[in-house]
């Protein structure tokens, strides 16, 4: 199949993906500069594609699902390795991995069990997300460039901590009703 202007996303988002193992070896090399320019093509890379989809109309269920797991797996593989070097606190990282596990969980389960899932992201789960972001970018430039001030780091583990534990509860309630509305819906239909 010949590469058409409408993949051009999806590729970007691909060559992202690529850039996780790289990205997360320095990490744990406490190579925070490079890591830090890796982080930053990674989000340049995921805006420059979203505009493009968005812009030219070039989206697809394939890039539906790409994109957010070439953000997760970033995020995600950050907090484990700043954990794993015990820049973070582990009960945080901790919070983070039962939130995605609860969330892909109940997708799937959702999936399984009673129609199939759309992922529709809530306001909370994007505020998260930016937090994640910014904790992740703050703790690299502290080890990395410029030391940030305490108050700061510490303020972003607590934001993030709870718009994690709020976003996992929102989407469990969410999707909860969803499935109870359903399932009511079914017995209505099948006495």
């Amino acid at each position: 199949m010949p590469l058409k202007a409408r993949h051009i996303p999806n590729l970007i988002t691909g060559l992202r993906i690529l850039l996780v193992g790289p990205f997360l070896w320095l990490l744990l090399e406490e190579r925070y500069g490079p890591a830090l320019w890796l982080f930053i093509i990674a989000g340049v890379s995921d805006a420059l594609d979203g505009f493009l989809a968005k812009y030219f109309g070039w989206t697809s269920e394939l890039g539906g699902l790409l994109d957010p797991l070439a953000d997760k797996l970033l995020l995600l593989g950050a907090m484990l390795a700043l954990g794993w070097l015990n820049e973070l606190p582990r009960w945080l990282v901790a919070l983070v991995v039962a939130r995605d596990v609860v969330i892909v969980g109940g997708a799937v389960s959702y999936h399984l069990l009673i129609e199939r899932f759309e992922a529709m992201p809530l306001l909370i789960s994007k505020l998260n997300t930016l937090l994640q972001l910014l904790l992740t970018l703050a703790v690299i430039v502290h080890y990395g460039m410029a030391a940030q001030p305490v108050w700061l780091i510490t303020g972003l583990i607590y934001l993030t901590a709870l718009t994690t534990f709020w976003s996992g509860a929102a989407y469990v309630r969410q999707w909860g009703r969803r499935a109870r509305s359903r399932r009511r819906i079914d017995a209505r239909r099948d006495p």
